[in-house]
């Protein structure tokens, strides 16, 4: 390949790298997207599914507790050099004087001893600690998986809410963008007139200051764009500097509003907060068996294999591998242990009391938080339609006084307070939809929707 043909391979391959980075930092997203976005990079609620994950595991270890276990053990003693007692030596004069043999000879000496162990142990009555403990295990899992719900429902909230203050500031950059064109033709008519001698230098300065005023406000709202997609790419975990087209307008159509009292019985039926509070409220009532499981004796089946050089149930002793087993029933009970079952019951009687006071004040946040979301909502629904009536109102008076002021019927500063007011009635009818979209939201939150 010649020079000349590298360096046309080399910024072909530039421009399509720099093709393919500037395909990545851009993207259109409805906010159904941008939710699913969020749901599979957020870090948080990948912590919330590992706790998911960690609870289940701990379901299945509380089961296994239930099941025979088995034990493997070996275990190796070297015994030191003893002199070795000889009954017989001892008995010696004793066997002489009867006239008797002696039948007794020093055994070997087995310094070397192995010895390996199997066990085998089922658990036949524990006092309910086993179900007991299996039953939290299992209800700390379904309040887990409820609380899984809850922050999956809260990253969705969060990621509408980033969303539509994306879509609020594009649109008023929009609409101060607008105003700024709008500034700029009324400064030319002004000084058209002032040619004309219709008006004077003052009037000029007035617009040109008004038109100051909007190119500031033109910075902060192109400002307010970047920032707020800022806040969106970090909210569903995007490289912050991805250009975000929002996809998604606004139903400029409110939704008819259910009866408040359905929605408070659908709250409780639907929180997962609400399934999350009862299955703790299980577990602290098996929290209080588990503690009480002190009052009652433990009993178990265990089993032995024993394989072992020399073995200690075979007589004499040699220095021989032998097997042996043996089988047995246990029992233990806590006779006296300073009322120490009698204060873990207290312990877990009075966490499930809290637990308790806890689902109460859970209710009542819910219906609190209910109504107060079905008051904002059914208010920014009201208010859609006064900053609409505020529009058509505001552009009639705008386009009047135009047509006067171009006719010299109307003073500069008319025209410049109606186009002031054109501006804030376009941001109010933007602000009133955004509010709706984010009292929808919250209230389906609410809900458990």
């Amino acid at each position: 390949m010649t020079y000349s043909g590298i360096i046309i391979a080399s910024a072909a391959l530039v421009f399509g790298f720099t093709q393919a980075s500037d395909a990545q930092q851009k993207m259109s997203l409805t906010v159904e997207q941008a939710v699913a976005i969020g749901n599979e990079n957020s870090k948080s609620l990948h912590m919330s599914a590992m706790k998911v994950q960690a609870s289940d595991a701990r379901v299945r270890e509380a089961n296994a507790g239930a099941l025979p276990s088995v034990r493997v053990n070996g275990l190796y003693t070297r015994l030191s050099e003893v002199e070795p007692f000889d009954v017989g030596k001892s008995l010696n004069p004793l066997f002489q004087a009867i006239g008797a043999v002696n039948p007794s000879t020093p055994a070997d000496k087995i310094l070397n001893n192995i010895t390996a162990r199997a066990t085998v142990q089922q658990p036949l009555f524990t006092g309910f600690r086993i179900s007991a403990g299996r039953d939290i295990a299992e209800y700390s899992a379904q309040a887990a998986s409820q609380d899984f719900a809850k922050d999956k429902k809260e990253l969705a909230y969060a990621v509408k809410s980033a969303y539509w203050t994306l879509f609020k500031a594009n649109e008023f950059k929009k609409v101060v963008d607008e105003n700024v064109e709008q500034m700029k033709v009324h400064l030319k008519d002004v000084e058209n007139l002032m040619g004309q001698g219709m008006a004077t230098m003052n009037d000029v300065l007035k617009v040109q200051v008004q038109l100051s005023e909007a190119q500031v406000r033109q910075i902060d709202a192109r400002n307010a764009v970047l920032l707020s997609m800022i806040a969106l790419n970090n909210t569903i975990g995007l490289p912050l500097s991805t250009e975000i087209t929002i996809a998604s307008p606004i139903d400029p159509t409110p939704k008819q509003l259910a009866a408040i009292d359905g929605l408070v019985t659908k709250a409780m039926t639907d929180r997962p907060e609400i399934a999350a509070m009862q299955a703790r409220v299980q577990a602290s009532e098996a929290g209080v068996t588990l503690a009480r499981s002190g009052w009652y004796p433990q009993i178990a089946l265990v089993g032995n294999y024993t394989y072992s050089n020399p073995n200690q149930r075979i007589f004499p002793q040699t220095q021989t591998f032998s097997d042996s087993w043996d089988v047995s029933v246990s029992l233990s009970f806590d006779v006296w242990n300073w009322g120490a079952t009698a204060h873990q019951t207290d312990q877990a009687q009075s966490q499930l009391a809290q637990t308790y006071d806890a689902m109460g004040q859970l209710k009542d946040g819910i219906m609190l938080e209910v109504t107060q979301n079905y008051l904002n909502q059914k208010q920014s629904i009201e208010r859609i339609d006064v900053a609409r009536q505020g529009v058509r109102q505001a552009e009639e008076n705008y386009r009047i006084t135009n047509e006067k002021f171009k006719r010299g019927l109307s003073l500069n500063s008319d025209l410049l307070d109606a186009e002031v007011a054109l501006l804030q009635a376009r941001i109010n009818v933007t602000q009133s939809l955004v509010d709706y979209e984010l009292a929808e939201a919250r209230l389906e939150k609410a809900i458990g929707d």
